[in-house]
């Protein structure tokens, strides 16, 4: 059954999976791009969660990755409103890619090999490096991750959270007993109610999930991180152009922040006789041209959407109330990790 059928969602509609291609430009022969275009609007796969993905009052989703979908959109539109948002939990986030009833997936998806080789998906670049951790009542008295041998976990279905915690207690010679529950507000609830001693997921999932208790300040996620989970889009097999697009596109708010351009001043650098920045800004021919988009599209990503910083700052940073540190996630000019590959 397709996911969006699962899930009982309006907004998705029945399309099939675009068919391989050939590695042709990315402005002809890739069938997801034509698929888009004749649309006339992206279609990505999210998971709700506040500061990644969350609709406000007037139905607009706003967020992490949301924002990053729309620089999608303005690539291909000059418009990040061209974009249409289909929630996925994360059991059913998967079939609904592989079945064409979204063209990505922006939604805290972990890279890994089995992910890669037997489901057979791409992942683009890493836009945000994370670790599994946990989240406690702070009248449990635990601090540290080692202190709750024989503590019962709550755990997301269709995620890799459970195999992290059966390496991480056997590494450490401890025990625990695992509930896989379907969504966070499920997990959130048996916490709340003491049915579970805690919730593991990502990091910064740990920071959303803590502000759905009702309480925010009885908890607290405990420092440790027992996993890598670097998180990335994900695409089906079978178009290298499509890949291609939503690699350069998640790329260009990381080289922008890197340059000093952001949503503010971007325009002011449409004068600039920096001969790299004029490439990566499409002011002279031979950064992008492969990709079949307006010579233009960082510019216009940069001006509608932002930096990473930017992207970064508004979602998931101090001022907001996840307070997430950029932490890794800082440029790698910075102590972080985060770097593009040239535009050139």
């Amino acid at each position: 059954m397709a996911a969006c059928a699962i899930a009982g969602l309006a907004a998705c509609t029945t399309e099939s999976a675009p068919g391989a291609s050939t590695n042709g430009s990315a402005g002809g022969a890739t069938p997801t791009l034509s698929a888009v275009r004749a649309r006339g609007a992206v279609k990505c796969g999210i998971t709700e969660g506040a500061g990644f993905a969350t609709p406000d009052d007037a139905g607009r989703w706003r967020g992490f990755d949301v924002d990053f979908c729309r620089a999608i959109a303005v690539a291909l539109f000059n418009d990040p409103d061209k974009v249409q948002f289909i929630p996925y939990t994360q059991e059913q986030r998967f079939s609904g890619l592989q079945s064409g009833e979204v063209d990505l997936l922006a939604n805290g998806t972990t890279i890994t090999s089995s992910r890669a080789l037997r489901q057979s998906f791409h992942f683009g670049p890493i836009y945000f490096y994370d670790g599994q951790g946990f989240l406690v009542a702070k009248s449990s008295k635990v601090t540290k991750a080692s202190m709750l041998d024989g503590a019962t976990i709550c755990v997301q279905q269709g995620t890799t959270t459970e195999l992290n915690l059966t390496d991480f207690a056997r590494r450490n010679k401890i025990t625990f007993h695992p509930v896989v529950m379907e969504d966070l507000r499920a997990a959130v609830s048996a916490l709340a109610g003491g049915r579970c001693d805690a919730i593991s997921q990502d990091g910064a999932g740990l920071a959303t999930t803590r502000t759905m208790l009702q309480h925010p300040g009885d908890y607290v996620v405990l420092p440790d991180r027992i996993s890598k989970e670097p998180i990335a889009p994900v695409v089906r097999t079978g178009d290298d152009a499509w890949l291609e697009i939503v690699n350069w596109v998640f790329r260009a708010p990381v080289q922008a922040e890197e340059y000093g351009i952001d949503q503010h001043n971007a325009a002011q650098f449409a004068q600039t006789t920096d001969p790299s920045i004029r490439r990566f800004l499409g002011l002279e021919p031979g950064a992008t041209d492969g990709l079949g988009l307006d010579p233009q599209w960082t510019l216009h990503v940069i001006e509608k959407v932002g930096n990473y910083k930017d992207i970064f700052d508004r979602n998931l940073g101090p001022a907001t109330p996840l307070g997430i540190d950029r932490g890794l996630n800082k440029l790698w000019t910075d102590g972080g990790l985060l770097y593009s590959p040239p535009f050139r």
